[in-house]
């Protein structure tokens, strides 16, 4: 029998972390098993909102890297068919009519349990579950009613959810006892709390993945966090390649516990995982993430500016601040330090040929000396004048890039006249 676990979000907006490290879970486990990655969307209705939502899930998906198997199902396309099974347990005498709904019959002794992937046994006294209503009065299918269905129509074998789904899954086992369906296989993973313990909010952070895309971090850096959002190989192991983790996924090493989302954890394997990419790969990255985010900044000199960031940034969203003087005028900077050094230094840079890095900082540490000064001393107001910031990329490979002509400019008003492309922010 073929393995199918399915991924049922709710079209609300952008996708939450938390349902897309089940939607991982769900799909490393297929993977590894060789089975099938289904998605339904569970609507209620066909508005618009409703279909930019299904856009952006998908489109999240995609960006993940998680292929979908078949085509995506519509909880609102089964509505007959939920319909016609509740009329079939009214008439096997397993519900019963109650102000124009139908609601099901649960037992009112013994237990409803089943055997959890992940937490082990669990039992619910059947005294505890309340008469389900499988269809309301106007017609419409409650979800306790058609999640189930739709998990016997679509054959899947394993449900991987959150924890928050456990009320639910008693419930669902007596419909699908009911309907005559083969149960599946329950695994209900830990839900994502925040760094303080408490479940994982807004106040927290960002907490869609949109919101992490926009921040510049890049999808295996991602996936990679999330897979070990309640799961682990071994108690050492944290970088591995999506094919690494399909490879080693097993539901059974996945934790009981809530798993905490470390936004700091998540910066470090992101700044991992940029710095191991090929200088050109990055540029290629980072020039598509601007385009993505509005700035219609030189590509040439993008790609130029880069082999300068990639070893000192984490997220490519810090490129902007960290590198933007590139491409913009800063903000006139106060000599702090020493009124006499921006203009010794500029005088000093006028006489270099050529004008890169090797031989522009053999003549600034060269004025240092002349000046008395420590070359930390002597390079701040060099840097502020040129940068903006008192953290920048190497000033020496920083002057080289920006070139003679603004650089002098940049020194000698302590401000700047405009980038070497004359093209502006976003």
């Amino acid at each position: 029998m073929t393995v199918r676990a399915r991924f049922a979000p709710s079209p609300t907006g952008y996708l939450h972390v938390g349902g897309a490290r089940t939607a991982l879970f769900n799909w490393l486990f297929v993977r590894h098993e060789g089975g099938e990655f289904r998605l339904r969307i569970e609507n209620t209705d066909v508005s618009r909102e409703v279909a930019e939502a299904v856009d952006q899930i998908q489109g999240t998906l995609r960006w993940l890297g998680l292929d979908v198997d078949g085509e995506v199902t519509f909880q609102l396309d089964r509505i007959e068919q939920a319909q016609e099974a509740a009329q079939r347990l009214l008439a096997e005498g397993k519900a019963y009519e109650d102000e124009g709904a139908i609601r099901f019959r649960m037992p009112d002794e013994g237990v409803t349990g089943w055997e959890d992937v992940v937490l082990g046994r669990i039992e619910v006294p059947n005294e505890k579950l309340e008469d389900l209503v499988l269809v309301r009065s106007d017609g419409r299918p409650t979800y306790n009613f058609v999640s189930p269905l739709e998990d016997a129509l679509d054959g899947i074998t394993h449900v991987i959810r959150g924890q928050d789904h456990i009320s639910n899954t008693p419930k669902q086992l007596r419909i699908l006892e009911a309907i005559g369906a083969q149960v599946p296989a329950y695994a209900h993973v830990p839900l994502l709390n925040g760094p303080d313990g408490r479940k994982l909010s807004k106040r927290h952070g960002a907490i869609t993945v949109e919101d992490f895309r926009t921040q510049g971090y890049i999808p295996e850096a991602f996936v990679n966090f999330l897979a070990l959002l309640g799961w682990s190989y071994d108690d050492h192991t944290e970088i591995m390649s999506r094919e690494e983790l399909v490879e080693r996924f097993t539901l059974e090493r996945v934790g009981k516990s809530a798993a905490v989302f470390d936004y700091d954890k998540l910066r470090h394997l992101n700044g991992v995982y940029l710095r191991a990419l090929s200088l050109e790969e990055y540029a290629d990255r980072l020039v598509a993430y601007l385009r993505e985010q509005g700035y219609e900044w030189d590509e040439e000199l993008v790609r130029k500016v880069t082999p300068l960031v990639q070893e000192k940034i984490q997220t490519l969203g810090e490129f902007p601040a960290f590198a933007g003087f590139f491409f913009a005028p800063v903000e006139s900077q106060p000599d702090a330090e020493d009124g006499s050094v921006l203009p010794a230094a500029t005088e000093a840079l006028a006489s270099v040929e050529p004008f890169e890095a090797e031989p522009i900082e053999a003549e600034l540490r060269a004025l240092a000396e002349r000046l008395g000064l420590k070359p930390r001393e002597a390079f701040q107001p060099i840097r502020l004048a040129l940068t903006g910031s008192k953290v920048s990329p190497g000033l020496f490979e920083s002057l080289e890039v920006l070139g003679k002509e603004e650089s002098l400019a940049r020194l000698g008003v302590g401000s700047g006249r405009g980038g070497p492309s004359g093209s502006s922010a976003r």
